[in-house]
Formats: C-alpha cells, structure tokens, sequence
C-alpha cells in the first residue's frame, strides 16, 4: 500500500518517528506528498485541506489520541474511516501521571513545596488514602487506566463516563444527571474526558462552584474543558485549593499568563502522556494489516461523537 505520511514534526520528533514507523511498516510505501496512489494516511496535526484529493483513500491513522483538531478539518473526506491513537505506552505514562497528581494532592506535597520556598517548618495532618475520594472524568482507554492505577493504591475512585461503563474496584456513573453528585463528593477530580461539543468550557464557573470544597482539580485532557477565568476565581476565593494543569486554551502557554505564578497552580508543559512512537508504530502496522486482510479496524472514531 502506498502511505502518506501527513505529520506536523519538527526535525528531533522525525528522528524518532522515522526509524519506528519504517520498521515496523516494512515493505510499504512511505511517501509525504500525494501521488495518486495514497491508500492511507498517517496523520498527526496534518495542515488543513492535507488530505484532500485523495481518491483512493482508505484509512486515516491519527498518531495521537485526540482528532478534534482533523475532524473540524472541512477537507477531511466523508465516509473514510478515522483511527485515533490507543497506545498502551501513553495510557501507562497518563496513569503515573495521574497518580502522581493525586498522591501530590493528597499528601499536600505542593503545600511543602511552597513552605520550603518560605523556609517555614509546618508539618500538617496525615490523610488515608481510603479516606481520600478520586473523580476520574472519562472512562476510555486512559481514563480506565487511570481510575484503575490509582485505586490500587487504596483510593475511593468514582469513575464517570457519558454512557454507563464497569469497572473492578471503581464505582462508577454515567450521564450528565450524574456529574455533579460525582463532584460533590471528590476531594481530587482528574479530567480526562475527550473534548467534544458537550465538554467545550465545561468547568465554568458554575460547574466548578459544584465541586467539593478545597477539592484538588487535575486536566490533563484539553484547554478546552475549562474557563481559565472561573479557575482563577475559583482557586483565588478558596472554594479550590489547588489545580495541576498540563493543558491550556493557548499552547505553549503565554509568558505572563497568570498560571505560571499562581501559587496554586501546578503547571506542566502538555507532557503528562506523550506518545511512543516504538509502540505506536506497531499500533499502525495492526491497523494496516487488518485493512489489507479485510478485518475489522481498531480504535475507530465515531465522528458523530466526536472520539
């Protein structure tokens, strides 16, 4: 098969992706302009109108997990199936993530971070994690990996999704009814959930005045989800006590930007789960082997849906 390779990498990320797709792609045909003989595209951040005109077009593989930005692509062609990225290196690395969020929020290790700054010795209360309630947002393939991380580390872990979901050792809940119960009860909530036209600016100021009093709040999801504003307000009155942030409405996040001296903000450089192209690319070798043999495609993205 003929593979167009529509990726938005500077030279360091070809280094590594290169290598990792072409061998585990052996024998295929990795071109990055089209030649009339695309069957599939692999595609990560492509630039609008990339894959049009494409008349054979079978597949786009995404190499990343998120396709909100290629599914409001006016060009991307009608009718051809859409994979997103399912790397199980990138759930395990969003799974410590999260954890390591949640135990900092639990044990108050940002708290210490800043007494040291301040040369102050304040040692405060010790917490159970079994007395510690966590809200995981989103229950696909990190969300799931998440909840389970953690609750393996004696956290109360309520897990809620859109539609109804089971998981061992989470007690979990579904539809919008159920979310601000869910909130009320968390002394920690991780949002992972996709972004979609239902979960644009869903923490506003509303929605995090809802949340558990002093509550800890963790994105590592999109910018998209929050109302930077309400945040603030929400961090600055005390109604939160503490937000880690690894995503943002602008990326890189501007110099300035009240986040990056807010003493109650964490901020990560969008790096919580970053996508390995050893494992990744053999993720993409499944997908086009199955399209080759005719078997059903992995990790399809319900465009109705949004994910």
């Amino acid at each position: 098969m003929s593979v167009l390779l529509a990726c938005d990498f500077d030279t360091s990320d070809w280094a590594q992706w290169r290598p990792a797709l072409l061998q585990a792609l052996p024998g295929e045909r990795l071109v990055e302009a089209d030649d009339g003989e695309v069957d599939v595209a692999i595609v990560a951040n492509p630039s609008a109108g990339a894959l049009a005109g494409l008349p054979r077009l079978r597949l786009v593989q995404s190499l990343w997990a998120g396709v909100e930005r290629l599914l409001a692509d006016p060009a991307l062609p009608p009718g051809v199936p859409v994979a997103r990225m399912v790397d199980p290196a990138m759930n395990a690395a969003m799974a410590e993530t999260a954890l390591w969020a949640v135990l900092s929020l639990h044990r108050g290790s940002f708290r210490y971070a800043r007494l040291q700054r301040e040369g102050r010795w304040s040692p405060h209360a010790q917490r159970r994690a079994d007395e510690t309630t966590v809200a995981v947002l989103g229950l696909g393939q990190m969300g799931r990996t998440a909840a389970l991380r953690i609750a393996a580390q004696g956290y109360r872990v309520l897990g809620w999704s859109a539609r109804p979901q089971a998981l061992d050792g989470v007690e979990t809940h579904a539809g919008d009814a159920t979310l601000d119960g869910v909130l009320a009860q968390a002394d920690v909530v991780v949002n992972l959930l996709p972004l979609t036209p239902a979960t644009h600016r869903l923490f506003d100021a509303a929605r995090l005045a809802r949340m558990k009093p002093r509550a800890g709040f963790v994105n590592l999801a999109r910018g998209a989800h929050v109302v930077e504003a309400d945040l603030l307000a929400a961090l600055d009155a005390g109604h939160l006590r503490q937000a880690v942030l690894d995503v943002f409405a602008t990326e890189p996040l501007p110099p300035g930007h009240p986040f990056w001296s807010h003493p109650r903000v964490v901020v990560l450089p969008h790096a919580a789960a970053q996508t390995d192209p050893r494992s990744a690319a053999r993720v993409v070798a499944d997908n086009l082997r199955a399209l080759r043999d005719g078997r059903p495609l992995a990790h399809l993205v319900d465009r109705a849906r949004g994910y």
